[in-house]
């Protein structure tokens, strides 16, 4: 009779010792997951700083360059009043034709063309 009683026994032991080995192999596959996971995420993370850095270094540069353009506007709005009119420059032109300075005579012609006048008389 200690035979039947074995039998049964050694069944539930390989049942068990079955079920505890499908249980560790379920453990271990959630913890490659785990680690997986953690590992997924923390490369994540560093994708996600590295842009989160590129980006706020480019939102830097932009800020300066529109700091830069800021300046640059400001110097051309001060400076136009320096610029002359389009009136002021017509007026000085007209001046300008009005005194025709290459149909002015230079001393030395002056003197020539007394000194023709004067041998012709």
């Amino acid at each position: 009779m200690p035979e039947p009683t074995l039998d049964p026994v050694n069944s539930l032991l390989t049942e068990f010792s079955t079920r505890l080995n499908e249980m560790e192999e379920k453990q271990r596959l959630l913890r490659d997951r785990a680690l997986l996971i953690g590992e997924n995420l923390i490369g994540t993370k560093e994708e996600i700083d590295n842009l989160d850095f590129e980006t706020k270094k480019q939102i830097k540069e932009i800020n300066e360059e529109i700091k830069n353009l800021k300046q640059l506007s400001n110097r051309i709005i001060n400076e136009m009043g320096n610029f002359a009119r389009k009136t002021e420059v017509d007026i000085m032109k007209r001046q300008f034709q009005m005194f025709s300075p290459l149909e002015i005579v230079t001393k030395k012609e002056v003197e020539e063309l007394v000194k023709k006048i004067i041998s012709k008389k």
